[in-house]
């Protein structure tokens, strides 16, 4: 897959409220689906009357669960604001991403992880919205999404060193070692300019007024990293 060529997935739009992947079984839908309902109601209840002054049961009661379904899918109402992070890297991409070779461009292979990330952030347009309103009124829950998008930085390094390394075996001669810590360090720099361009694509959509395909975002914040580097 190449930047610059188009693919389907560009072709369709972003729906504001996603339905679920029809791949899914029917207990993975299931599950998905009492997720967000159990993080719109927190998020509604907290936008009406601030987190402080919501309780589990009502949650419970607003996403017609018991309390005990709550705490099977989240630790605290503050869990559920922050909702499952988004930032878990995709098996399947990364494996492919790391073994597909020399030949292979960096930000292709990087740009597939980030549309299958993108995939479960832009099913709830709304809810998004919804989420970075009430996080604003509390600035401890967004030190906890920061933090979220450092373990995801240090995650994505060590898989970008990986494919580094491998890279680096297969074409080096046999007497030739990588500097381990100047990989490491190029890693981390491909990382971080990934992760601002999944950034950049974020924030166009997060701050549009009209459904976007996020598939389409993220080509075009990639295509135009390239130009840049």
């Amino acid at each position: 897959m190449s930047i610059a060529g188009s693919t389907s997935a560009e072709a369709g739009g972003a729906s504001r409220s996603g339905p679920v992947a029809a791949g899914m079984g029917l207990r993975e839908r299931k599950r998905i689906a009492t997720s967000r309902s159990i993080q719109s109601a927190v998020l509604e209840l907290s936008r009406d009357k601030g987190l402080d002054n919501v309780t589990v049961d009502e949650i419970s009661r607003r996403a017609d669960i018991s309390p005990r379904t709550f705490f099977n899918y989240f630790s605290s109402k503050e869990a559920a604001v922050l909702g499952e992070s988004p930032f878990t890297l995709p098996p399947a991409e990364v494996e492919a991403f790391i073994s597909a070779g020399p030949n292979a461009p960096l930000l292709d292979g990087l740009l597939d992880i980030m549309r299958s990330i993108a995939d479960t952030v832009s099913q709830d347009f709304e809810m998004h919205h919804l989420r970075k309103l009430v996080i604003r009124d509390y600035p401890h829950l967004l030190v906890q999404r920061i933090t979220s998008l450092r373990e995801f930085e240090i995650e994505l390094t060590s898989v970008v060193a990986e494919r580094l390394a491998l890279d680096a075996a297969t074409t080096a001669a046999r007497n030739e070692n990588p500097d381990q810590t100047a990989l490491h360090e190029r890693a981390r720099l491909i990382a971080l300019v990934s992760i601002a361009a999944m950034r950049h694509a974020w924030a166009t959509w997060a701050e549009s007024s009209e459904a976007q395909s996020m598939s389409t975002l993220l080509t075009r914040s990639f295509r135009d990293l390239q130009t840049l580097l």
